[in-house]
Order: structure tokens, then sequence, then C-alpha cells
């Protein structure tokens, strides 16, 4: 399982854009035709991520918010983040400390 959250592009893509946004990072999102939260009355694509190869869920939304840039007059007027998995929590490394030290 990996990052999960969605962006809302302001606008319907072209299918030449769609390939163009999985060539430059987005190649784990799903496409789909959705409408404008803001208003209904306007399409728009939402790409919803379950990015596994990414370090940390601020990673993912970098690399797909980059991948944006690359189509133009494409922008990002939503982003959704639902909770997260917590990760496992790191133990840290015991100090040693001198003998007879307080």
């Amino acid at each position: 399982m990996g990052y999960n959250f969605s962006l809302v592009l302001n606008r319907e893509i072209t299918d030449s854009e769609s390939e163009t946004l999985k060539q430059s990072g987005c190649s784990q999102a799903a496409f789909t035709t959705d409408s404008l939260p803001t208003d209904a009355s306007v399409p728009v694509t939402r790409l919803d991520f379950d990015d596994t190869l990414s370090p940390t869920l601020a990673a993912a939304i970098e690399a797909a918010l980059e991948a944006v840039k690359k189509v133009p007059d494409i922008t990002v007027p939503g982003l959704t983040v639902p909770a997260q998995p917590a990760e496992p929590v790191q133990q840290a490394e015991p100090v040693a400390t001198a003998a007879g030290a307080e």
C-alpha cells in the first residue's frame, strides 16, 4: 500500500496530455472525469494516486505537482489527502554512557 491522494485539474485533459502526465511521473494515477467541486457545471480531470514508489507522502505530492507543470495551461485547484496509515515507529539506538556517569 502506498501514499494515497487526489489532484483535481482545472479542466478535462486530452489523450496526449494524459500520456504526457503518465510519462512525467503520474504513471501510478487513475485518471477520471469529474466536476469542479466549486462549480458542478465545469468538467475536470481527477488523478487518484496510490504511490508505492515515493519515500514520503510529501515527495509523492511534489512529484505529481511537478508532472502537472509539464502540460501547458493545466493548474491544480484541488488536492485531497485522506488519512494515511501510520508508519512504523523507528526505535532509537541506545546511547552508550560512561560507567558511573549520571
